[in-house]
């Protein structure tokens, strides 16, 4: 029987979503995605029943039709396999999280010319916020699964902008009129918060006619409050590679910036300081020089009498403010009936035509009915008082935060980011562990990723890639700070965030008596790494399972091994020199005995491991990252029989993988991307029956493959670059079932490596 291509796409179809939903009520590993899946079908479905919309799905070539029919009973097995996968198997749930959000993607592609036809239907838009789910996923996966450090952390590269501009067309050409005269050097743009002051910055440096002027030579900096003119200019040697020089001063500092600038012959050049503070009105004043064709653009929410030439930016007319209203609350770009143009109306003209508050306050409307809008509009009417134009946005951004009370977990997660510096970007990482003990959370990180992609959702946070999160600036102006506390008694603090600001740094004693902490971190944003002492006070922490340093100096580290209940310790940034060889011995054969996850990051004076690390028989997670000065790992690793991700990326001096590696059975996820010098791998490699994927772009030196490699029948996943794909071609038959992914080299980026 000869069955038509309609019959058999429909066939196909209905038969996907029959095992979704089966498996949705079945399986809680992956619910969420599962059942915005389920949502994207039964919204296509009606596609089927009207024969008229149904044939412009058919008018295209057969073979697209046939493609696509393919894609969808690969994804009746992608579905039945998720609903198999081991609730322990944090790896699994990644991958397969990955591919369902790919897989809906491919539906809406598909059906989106008839999707567009029905874009009036309420029911259509919770398409787009699906498509719009699975990018912040994807985001949230990311920074997860992943770490990428750039070469150079401190980039003064223009930063991006939103995708949906409204009303600026105007103040573009207007600002780009001012800036371009001759006796302008300094222009400031001065706006209230959230009017979109950094947006029209960003604009303006993207704009083609300043980039054709300034070309290379516009540099973007964020200033913070605490910044100096000293830490800027160091932020602007190191865009430039001249990451050498150790200043003193200011005066310095501001001499030498005027020298490379004179040194680099260059005729025009562009300095954007992003949200000045009225305290930092001198540094703007400082780096101004006497050079020609050297302007620079500073955005803030004061103004700044010193400088005669600022850009008062307006708030936007009601009509652009309706615009952006209704592009973040109705995707579909149509307004349903049940909700009136008067109430439209009426929210965005109590948002003030603040860019920020429209965005925020559409987010929050989404997908809401009628009366929502109503009772959201009658809380604010009344509570409505002779406010300042900023307290009105406050007001706004409030009722977002206040539709958190229903999901009080993701409110308490939101209000933790109170505790951390201004203008730092924050580590998701760090964020998912500490709300893992805060909130008794899975280990796994899956809960912790959804509070993220919900405040994601609702504009409260920004998600940033994690080739970005490394750009964070770890300086600042302050570099007296007292580490004297009161002695304080705060014996039911569970986790202990400090920020410290200062070359030497002593913990308070009152922390030893801190009987139920669960978790500290300790961040230094001094220039150089803080020395921390006094660490013997932790020892006394015996409930303390999460431990992170970042930018810190340690001369001993000893009596963290006592710790018998921690799980995870992280070094980020960290001199470590010697105190981790010269702590470990063999008369603490029993140090650190549960631990599970042990992270190494940027730590460049780390040259050798311990081979008594290799007694961490609990660890499941060893990350050693950018750790530029390491060559060798322990003989022993293959100790190490519960480890199931080995992350070793842009370790470049790493000569290779001890022999023993083939001992570890649990191994499913291996990084040696960007290990320049790993000219071999060991033959041993070919006995890691559990290996599900293999990271291994960047590796330049290496020029073969054991042929051991063709028992790697689990293998699904292999990630590389084009010149080392050539190594796999004689492994395809016997490995018909593992994907190559080629990514893109960058060849500057591998120099710098290398030069490094």
């Amino acid at each position: 029987m000869v069955v038509s291509i309609e019959t058999a796409l429909e066939l196909v179809f209905h038969e996907l979503l029959k095992v979704v939903v089966e498996k949705t009520t079945q399986t809680a590993r992956i619910k969420t995605l599962l059942q915005s899946l389920e949502n994207t079908l039964k919204s296509i479905e009606p596609i089927f029943f009207e024969s008229w919309r149904l044939s412009k799905v058919l008018d295209r070539p057969e073979k697209d039709i046939t493609l696509f029919i393919i894609h969808l009973e690969k994804g009746k097995e992608l579905v039945l396999k998720c609903s198999r996968i081991n609730c322990w198997n944090v790896y699994q749930k990644f991958l397969y999280s990955s591919k369902l959000i790919q897989l809906n993607n491919e539906l809406l592609k598909f059906f989106q010319i008839e999707l567009q036809a029905k874009m009036m239907s309420t029911s259509m838009r919770s398409l787009i916020e699906i498509y719009d789910l699975a990018a912040k996923m994807d985001q949230v996966l990311s920074a997860v699964t992943t770490h990428h450090v750039r070469a150079n952390p401190r980039s003064c590269r223009v930063p991006g902008f939103p995708e949906h501009i409204v009303g600026f067309n105007r103040h573009l050409e207007e600002l780009k009129c001012r800036l371009l005269k001759y006796d302008t050097q300094v222009l400031v743009i001065s706006g209230p918060a959230g009017s979109g002051k950094t947006t029209l910055a960003k604009l303006l440096c993207h704009d083609n006619e300043i980039k054709d002027i300034f070309g290379v030579d516009i540099l973007y900096v964020t200033v913070s409050r605490a910044s100096s003119v000293k830490i800027i200019i160091q932020n602007l040697f190191e865009h430039y590679g001249e990451n050498h020089h150790e200043f003193q001063t200011d005066e310095e500092a501001r001499n030498q910036l005027e020298n490379l600038i004179k040194r680099m012959g260059t005729n025009k050049m562009l300095l954007v300081l992003d949200d000045m503070w009225s305290e930092s009105e001198s540094i703007i004043q400082d780096l101004k020089f006497q050079t020609p064709g050297y302007k620079i653009l500073v955005t803030s929410r004061f103004l700044f009498p010193r400088f005669s030439s600022t850009y008062e930016l307006g708030l936007l007319n009601d009509e652009d403010a309706r615009t952006l209203l209704c592009h973040s609350a109705f995707p579909s770009d149509r307004i349903p009936i049940n909700v009136t143009d008067d109430l439209v109306n009426k929210i965005a003209k109590f948002c003030k035509g603040l860019p920020l508050a429209l965005n925020v306050v559409g987010a929050s409307l989404c997908g809401q009915p009628m009366l929502k809008w109503k009772t959201t509009l009658k809380k604010w009417s009344e509570s409505r008082s002779m406010l300042q134009l900023n307290n009105s946005m406050l007001l706004s951004l409030k009722s977002s935060v206040d539709e958190l009370d229903e999901l009080p977990n993701v409110k308490d997660c939101f209000l933790d980011l109170g505790s951390f510096p201004e203008d730092k970007r924050i580590s998701a990482n760090f964020l998912m562990d500490m709300w893992v003990e805060l909130y008794n959370l899975d280990d796994e990180g899956i809960y912790t990723s959804e509070n993220l992609l919900e405040l994601s959702l609702r504009n409260l946070i920004n998600l940033v890639p994690i080739s970005l999160q490394r750009t964070n600036s770890y300086s600042t102006a302050d570099e007296v700070f007292s580490s004297v506390w009161y002695d304080l008694t705060a014996p039911k603090v569970e986790v202990l965030t400090l920020n410290i600001r200062c070359k030497s740094y002593t913990l308070a004693e009152f922390i030893k008596r801190m009987g139920h902490l669960k978790m500290i971190s300790i961040t230094s944003y001094n220039d150089y790494p803080s020395q921390l002492h006094n660490l013997s006070f932790m020892e006394c922490l015996s409930n303390l399972r999460t431990i992170r340093f970042k930018h810190l100096s340690f001369s001993s580290i000893q009596h963290i091994f006592a710790l018998r209940n921690l799980r995870k310790l992280s070094f980020v940034m960290c001199e470590i020199g010697n105190a981790l060889i010269s702590c470990i011995t063999d008369s603490l054969p029993y140090t650190l005995s549960n631990l599970t996850d042990l992270e190494i990051d940027m730590c460049y004076d780390l040259k050798e491991l311990p081979s008594l690390l290799c007694n961490l028989v609990h660890l499941q997670k060893l990350s050693i990252t950018s750790c530029q000065e390491l060559d060798v790992l322990p003989k022993g690793l293959g100790s190490l029989s519960n480890l199931e991700i080995l992350m070793l990326h842009c370790c470049t001096k790493l000569q290779e993988l001890p022999i023993s590696i083939g001992s570890l059975r649990n191994l499913s996820f291996i990084d040696i991307s960007d290990c320049l010098c790993i000219s071999l791998l060991p033959e041993e490699i070919g006995e890691l029956c559990g290996l599900k994927m293999l990271k291994m772009d960047g590796c330049s030196g290496l020029k073969e493959l054991p042929v051991s490699m063709r028992k790697l029948w689990q293998l699904e996943d292999v990630i590389c670059d084009e010149e080392t794909s050539y190594l796999w071609m004689d492994f395809e038959s016997d490995l018909p079932n593992t994907k190559i992914t080629i990514v893109e080299d960058d060849k500057l980026e591998s120099f710098i490596k290398i030069v490094q």
